[in-house]
């Protein structure tokens, strides 16, 4: 089915999944003329006068002439596609399906008014009506009313959208979050994008954010139009401060005792690490440097809830010793905790510097202490880049001290989670060898044999078979991919709500099985569950190459980089991003990539056949025969006959043939 694209620029998918390229600018505007015009089509005079004003009326019409055979030429009129042109002496007209193009399914959606239709709509609206395309100034006249019209669309979209919400936490309140922030990157005085932010945070139950939101919504009121935000933002306003006033009445925070409001720490069959995040102190002697600590902590508690095997205080617990000189140890004792966050924040001028620091509780160690040191240009997005940076150092460390903690109790003693991160410690910080796999794999089964409905050990016991595929290790391949495929649904089926579970086993689904369009669902399930999670960017960075967005998943492995730099395996979302320039056809890329890859993981297999197959397409044989040399000792099996079994099923053919192409003359034998 072919693809086209207006929302956010102008872009074209074949049935084949390649890009379209036409030969002129003008002939891509003209395309996306005649999709906003539909059936009822263009009087050729009227569209040739818009695109080639200036021109006498002969050469205009000729101009037109050859832009739709151009466009003839991407979209052949041979029976096979939908998509054609028509016309006559007068008009022309583009004939396609309603499911072909973005603003045709962006309207048919908003029309039924049902939340998810309005949620599949949100999605579509990737940015402004062909944003980015350099139209002339006498087409804004032309282009000017339908760009327009549906931005009052997708305010209108956001506005309902976040009204129709009940409970927080639904997709469609995500769908709803992501078109908001895209309409503010576009006009940061959006108001009803802010309204939006404003309802969804309230609805969350974090009123600090809620009420953030309405200040940035009213600077950019005032810088970009000069006004003042209308009657019913200003009501939601007033609401929440309501609330804060009525709550902080009946329970000022000086007279409640540290003991009274305790949460006890999960049960024994539920025994994920805990962790409170006290408020940080403010070093500025600024009073209003209070609100943004207060503002980093809140954004920090609620990253780390989103991990689900993390037990974490809520806001209104921790923030009990706000002022108070605390002892970490009695905190623990106190809120039953393992582990507390403790920071602070410094102004110097026109920077902010922020400490953190995690601290072991019962012994109250540091396990992990950083500073960050930023431009005081826009606090807020300040605030963002602090508390991801904090959440991605912290949750490995946290991992880490209880992989430490399970290794020291008595093997007889394990339960299940003991298993699981016994079965993680081997496969996460080892290098990759056949018997730490089948080491981990043990491991894992053996916690899924304690609990049948483990969800992340499923997945990570998915994932041993997809690195014995990948690394050609396995006896029986159709056994253990079906084996693969069981676990991974597993995993699904008990962790719909575990982004770790899906974005582990919708991985497995793709590389095991091929279903790469599972896969991508699942990992994008993962990520609206928990957007600060490294493995599911990274995943979804490997789902996008293969898909054939090579860009995206460049963007992707990054963010997953960004978000955990002390990941121990930092090296998989390398070579995502190695394989992702393969793709694009820059190959220098790949090879620094997959080489930085390979320096904490030497036996790395699938590095080593995209820096083979790079080294042989950019004309260097010498170095890519030498890689394939090197590939065969690890496995000396592997040919061009058998390299299907551990092929990424990528969905565009040329992506396959030059990757086969580029080990064939790299010199891996048939």
């Amino acid at each position: 089915m072919v693809r086209i694209r207006l929302f956010g620029g102008i872009e074209v998918i074949s049935p084949g999944g390649q890009a379209v390229r036409f030969a002129t600018r003008k002939a891509a505007l003209l395309l996306a003329a005649l999709v906003l015009a539909g059936r009822r089509g263009l009087r050729r005079e009227q569209i040739s006068e818009a695109l080639w004003p200036g021109r006498a009326n002969v050469q205009a019409r000729n101009s037109l002439r050859q832009a739709l055979v151009d466009i003839r030429r991407s979209f052949p009129n041979d029976g096979s596609g939908h998509i054609r042109i028509e016309g006559d002496q007068e008009t022309v007209s583009l004939i396609f399906d309603p499911d072909e193009t973005d603003i045709s399914i962006f309207d048919l959606k908003l029309e039924t008014g049902q939340a998810a239709d309005l949620a599949i709509a949100a999605d579509l609206y990737h940015g402004e009506l062909l944003a980015g395309e350099a139209i002339a100034e006498g087409l804004h006249e032309w282009f000017g009313p339908y760009q327009n019209g549906y931005q009052r669309k997708a305010l209108h979209l956001v506005e309902q959208l976040s009204l129709a919400q009940a409970a927080p936490g639904l997709a469609e309140e995500a769908a709803c979050e992501r078109l908001a922030q895209r309409l503010l990157a576009s006009d940061p005085a959006a108001e009803a994008a802010h309204r939006a932010l404003i309802r969804i945070h309230a609805r969350q139950g974090h009123e600090n954010l809620a009420l953030r939101q309405f200040e940035l919504c009213r600077a950019a009121l005032r810088k970009h139009l000069g006004v003042e935000p209308e009657a019913q933002t200003n009501s939601l306003a007033a609401a929440l401060r309501l609330r804060e006033e009525i709550e902080h009445r009946i329970a000022p925070v000086s007279e409640i005792t540290s003991q009274q409001v305790a949460i006890p720490a999960p049960m024994k069959q539920d025994d994920r690490p805990s962790v409170a995040v006290l408020p940080f102190q403010n070093l500025s002697g600024d009073p209003e440097q209070e609100y943004f600590a207060d503002g980093i902590v809140e954004d920090i508690i609620t990253a780390l809830a989103r991990f689900r095997h993390l037990f974490v205080i809520a806001r209104n617990s921790s923030f009990t010793y706000k002022g108070r000189a605390v002892d970490t140890k009695q905190v623990g004792r106190e809120l039953n905790v393992r582990y507390v966050v403790e920071g602070s924040v410094r102004r110097a001028g026109e920077r902010l510097r922020i400490s953190a620091q995690l601290i072991d509780a019962s012994t109250g160690a540091h396990l992990w202490a950083d500073r960050f040191d930023r431009p005081l240009a826009d606090v807020f997005d300040l605030q963002d880049q602090v508390a991801s940076s904090i959440v991605g150092a912290i949750t490995p460390k946290v991992e880490e001290a209880e992989i430490e903690r399970a290794k020291s109790k008595p093997t007889e003693s394990l339960d299940a989670y003991d298993y699981y991160l016994r079965g993680l410690a081997v496969f996460d910080r080892t290098t990759t060898s056949r018997t730490a796999i089948d080491e981990a794999l043990r491991l894992f089964m053996q916690a899924v044999t304690h609990d049948r409905e483990f969800a992340i050990a499923y997945a990570r016991a998915a994932r041993c078979f997809v690195t014995r595929k990948s690394n050609g290790w396995m006896v029986d391949r159709a056994k253990e991919v079906a084996e693969a495929m069981r676990l991974a649904r597993k995993a699904i089926e008990f962790g719909r709500d575990d982004p770790v579970a899906l974005s582990y086993g919708g991985y497995v689904l793709g590389y095991a099985g091929g279903e790469l369009e599972d896969c991508a669902a699942w990992i994008d399930r993962a990520l609206v569950l928990n957007p600060n999670l490294a493995a599911a960017w990274g995943y979804s960075s490997w789902a996008k190459a293969c898909l054939g967005e090579p860009d995206e998943a460049v963007e992707h492995a990054a963010l997953a980089m960004r978000l955990s730099p002390l990941d121990p395996r930092m090296f998989a979302w390398q070579f995502c991003t190695a394989l992702a320039h393969f793709c694009g056809g820059r190959y220098d890329s790949a090879v620094s990539w997959a080489r930085i890859s390979l320096l904490s993981q030497p036996n790395y297999s699938s590095a080593m056949r995209v820096i083979a197959a790079s080294h042989a397409l950019a004309g260097r044989l010498e170095k890519a025969q030498e890689m394939v040399a090197h590939l065969r000792d690890l496995n000396p099996t592997l040919r061009l006959s058998n390299l299907a079994d551990v092929l990424p099923p990528f969905r565009r053919a040329d992506d396959r043939d030059r990757y086969i192409e580029g080990l064939r003359e790299a010199g891996l034998p048939e």
